[in-house]
């Protein structure tokens, strides 16, 4: 099941499922590389928890989180975390095996 973006803490990472944003915000999101299919893993959030540094096609960039909670993700569980955000995340095993075929 899929969650937007702005859920996830530091260190986790997703799979972007859809866009809900329109007009110049998507176009904005998609210059980005922001793409269904594309992994997102956030690196830093600011004191605050406004905005946030996520790791995108190699480069990183800043959203704020009401730019956040227009990106939906699946997220993904590493093996070892004790907490999961959905029932249905992909593991970083499941997400291999989704890559090569």
């Amino acid at each position: 099941m899929p969650v937007t973006l702005d859920r996830l803490e530091q260190g986790q990472s997703g799979i972007v499922t859809d866009l809900t944003c329109t007009g110049s915000n998507r176009r904005r999101m998609m210059d980005l590389g922001i793409l269904p299919g594309t992994l997102l893993t956030v690196e830093f959030t600011s004191p605050l928890g406004d905005p946030t540094a996520y790791r995108v096609r190699e480069s990183l960039i800043a959203l704020r989180r009401a730019q956040a909670k227009e990106i939906e993700i699946e997220p993904i569980v590493t093996e070892a975390s004790d907490h999961a955000l959905s029932d249905n995340a992909l593991t970083e095993t499941e997400l291999r095996e989704t890559e090569r075929s």
